[in-house]
């Protein structure tokens, strides 16, 4: 009896090579079919409403690939049925991002609730309107709640108002944005692959203790890829394609340094200094930085450090870390 046949692999040759690498391609072959769907499922569609911000991957007209947050009163991410979910947003042209959100666009969506510790994420294309934008649903999965640190939010303005501070652009990492980079115990990144004349975009989280992101005397960022989900989305979207945009958070006081530029995979760190939980590493070189203070109309306060971030190592040796 022959065997049936089964439609293309849900992973791209990126996502695959890593896999590979690591003897899981079958298994995460099985996997990706259950998981990576082309809709959004009802627990989903329950769950964006809830939201006061999401996380956006967009790429502007020279390819480079920005990461943002973007901030509204629960209610204003929805999905009218489960092919699209729909963005009442406002235009934001001080947000390097917003160059790459015309219509039509490729555009990621990272829908996290940092108080729960829920992620879902999304990837499609945008279609402008009125309100915002639809997002139709190219690929919907959910993620574990690993390395998220448990934060409450607070609005402090109304939504729909701007930050009345310009943003700052630079291309060097130094002073304060330093400081921030240095201290994070959370970021998120943007990247993007090319694939058959179709453009997949993501945007994920990264978190650990505070300190687990490197920065060298050469500028370059090196980060820990802690033990995960083998999905690779970012990894193997670097391995295809090497840019990236990251975003850090000032959580207290709503700030957004933005940055976007180059970035390689490495499976051993290049000093040859191993960080506790990290399998492999990947670094990142800023081309260009945005500091775009208070930013968000919203604060978040930190509650409860994720119990899988304190089995990481930090960078920051000597200096204070956070108990368990």
């Amino acid at each position: 009896m022959d065997s049936p046949i089964l439609p293309p692999s849900p992973w791209h040759h990126g996502e695959i090579a890593l896999q590979t690498r690591l003897g899981v391609e079958a298994r995460m072959d099985e996997v990706g079919r259950h998981v990576l769907r082309g809709h959004l499922i009802d627990q989903h569609r329950e769950f964006y409403p809830l939201l006061p911000m999401a996380v956006l991957g967009a790429v502007d007209p020279d390819g480079d690939v920005w990461a943002t947050l973007r901030a509204g009163l629960p209610g204003f991410l929805h999905a009218p049925d489960s092919a699209r979910l729909s963005v009442d947003l406002e235009r934001d042209f001080t947000d390097p991002a917003e160059t790459g959100m015309d219509d039509g666009a490729s555009l990621a969506l990272l829908g996290i609730d940092l108080g729960t510790r829920r992620r879902n994420r999304l990837n499609g294309t945008l279609r402008r309107h009125a309100g915002g934008f639809d997002l139709s649903v190219q690929q919907s999965f959910g993620n574990c709640p690993k390395y998220i640190q448990l934060r409450q939010v607070r609005f402090v303005r109304e939504p729909e108002k701007p930050s009345v501070v310009p943003p700052r652009e630079s291309s060097t990492l130094e002073g304060a944005a330093l400081a921030l980079v240095r201290q994070a115990d959370t970021f998120f990144v943007a990247t993007y692959a090319d694939l058959s004349g179709e453009r997949q975009v993501d945007v994920s989280h990264r978190g650990g203790r505070s300190g687990f992101v490197h920065v060298g005397d050469d500028g370059w960022l090196t980060i820990p890829d802690f033990v995960g989900n083998r999905f690779f989305n970012t990894l193997g979207n670097i391995a295809i394609n090497p840019r990236a945009g990251l975003v850090f958070t000032d959580f207290s006081t709503g700030g957004l340094l933005q940055m976007t530029g180059d970035a390689e995979l490495l499976f051993d760190h290049p000093e040859g200094q191993q960080l506790e939980g990290a399998e492999r590493y990947w670094r990142f070189r800023p081309r260009r930085l945005v500091w775009r203070a208070d930013a968000l109309p919203i604060r978040y306060e930190l509650e409860e450090w994720s119990p899988f971030a304190l089995a990481t190592g930090s960078w920051r040796s000597g200096l204070d870390q956070p108990r368990r």
